[in-house]
């Protein structure tokens, strides 16, 4: 049994016999993601050939104890973050910047284009929004003008969710996108600004695909509008946009300069363009918009702030615990034993970072999971990427996209744009998960192109 375990493709029953455990837990019995994890981290330490620690601790303890401490070093990276983007979403939603937003970009492209901005409002809230909240705000949207024209609603859905899909996998500081930032040691203005830009084409295919499939499918609207007493007061357009962009902004001028020095950057742009103070501005000017447009009082904004910070903990359990079930993936030298394996022929690692994320999205249906679990598998593969003949990034965009990959039952977002639009499952199959499946080819298929023509290195 010894020489087994100590053999050097151990590490491959490791990785089988984890992310089994991973989405049986979570698919069969239904346990939730942060336990499933948490415990699937521990049988990885348990069943390791190696864990890190002292020598004098029994390797035991150190496969209960070092999931434990790489959970710790995981949340200290992104628990901050991921608080305030929370508030961000819920302060743009309640004050009305969110409405704002949607409400310009509707009015500037007209009636005739109203599918292309509502896959520019999602593609641009969904950066610091999560998916779900995103589609709840639209969905309306998408409503009101199906029943107003009398055509085109399958368009409208699926605009609004082909949008908000693409940048809530590839743009930080969504959970996914910010940890494969993290676990890849990729920068962070490098990685919004490279999401946004690879965001782009499998938009355009987005919009072509679900152009077509609104023409081919008859899908009627069955859900109605809830009707509101009031009007909510929107802020100005410049202040609606101010949440989003000024941490894109301070971030990416800190990246770029940080290029343009050769890592010389002045103290007082790396501290602006931090991501934990860039972001800590743009939540102030959030919450400044929420308290002022509906008239809260300290007391009352503080209060009601107790609701997405509530979210965002549960999302900072979850991430962190994927990112030490990753981290013990990563210890039991699966990097190593991939290396080995794959010594005698080529394989493209943008193409493999794909492929296990999109199967680990299909096998147990969360994306930010499937994208923290690949991110560390291919640090193991890979660590910085100083060897690849492009840039690591196309490597996280790759998981990105694969992350995308079936959205079917098993998927929490199938079923939000499923409920909330009133598509039966069969034409949520038909529709929803061949969008998302086509927005995932395009974007592996950009990325191994342009790895060849522009490789960044």
């Amino acid at each position: 049994m010894d020489a087994l375990v100590n053999s050097s493709y151990w590490p491959f029953a490791v990785l089988l016999f984890g992310i089994i455990a991973v989405v049986v837990m979570i698919s069969k019995f239904r346990i939730h993601p942060f336990i499933a994890l948490m415990l699937s981290a521990i049988a990885v330490g348990l069943i390791s050939a190696n864990v890190p620690g002292a020598e004098t601790i029994p390797h035991l303890v150190r496969a209960v104890e070092q999931p434990m401490v790489e959970f710790g070093n995981v949340a200290g990276k992104i628990a901050w973050v991921i608080a305030l983007a929370a508030l961000i979403g819920a302060a743009m939603m309640e004050s009305g910047a969110a409405q704002r937003i949607v409400s310009w970009l509707i009015g500037a492209m007209g009636e005739s284009r109203a599918a292309l901005a509502l896959l520019m409002s999602g593609f641009l809230l969904s950066i610091p929004v999560f998916f779900d909240t995103v589609f709840f705000l639209l969905i309306p949207l998408a409503i009101t003008l199906a029943l107003k024209t009398k055509k085109n609603y399958i368009l409208y859905v699926l605009a609004i969710g082909g949008g908000a899909a693409i940048t809530h996998s590839i743009v930080p500081p969504t959970p996914g996108p910010l940890i494969m930032a993290e676990t890849l040691q990729i920068d962070l203005g490098l990685t919004i600004l490279a999401g946004l830009a690879a965001g782009i084409l499998p938009a355009i295919a987005a919009l072509t695909v679900s152009r077509r499939m609104n023409a081919q499918l008859d899908i009627p609207v069955r859900v109605g509008l809830t009707e509101t007493e009031t009007e909510p007061v929107q802020p100005g357009l410049i202040a609606a946009l101010l949440p989003v962009l000024i941490p894109i902004i301070l971030i990416s001028i800190a990246s770029i300069t940080d290029v343009m020095t050769g890592n010389r950057t002045p103290a007082i742009i790396a501290f602006w363009g931090n991501k934990n103070v860039a972001m800590a501005v743009g939540t102030v000017i959030a919450l400044w918009l929420w308290a002022k447009n509906k008239n809260l009082s300290a007391k009352q904004l503080w209060e009601a702030c107790a609701k997405p910070l509530e979210i965002a903990g549960i999302i900072i359990l979850i991430t962190s615990a994927g990112g030490a079930f990753g981290a013990m993936i990563k210890h039991s030298g699966i990097g190593n034993a991939i290396e080995l394996a794959t010594q005698n022929f080529h394989i493209h690692y943008i193409i493999l970072a794909w492929l296990i994320s999109a199967a680990m999205k299909t096998a147990q249906g969360s994306s930010t999971v499937a994208m923290i679990t690949t991110s560390s598998i291919m640090f193991a593969l890979i660590g910085t990427g100083a060897e690849l003949p492009y840039h690591p990034m196309y490597i996280l965009l790759a998981i990105g996209f694969g992350g995308l990959f079936l959205s079917w039952m098993n998927d929490s977002g199938f079923w939000v744009v499923a409920r909330m639009s009133g598509f039966t499952e069969q034409e949520a199959l038909k529709t929803w998960t061949v969008l998302l499946a086509v927005i995932a080819l395009t974007g592996l298929a950009q990325l191994v192109l342009l790895s060849y023509i522009l490789p960044f290195k």
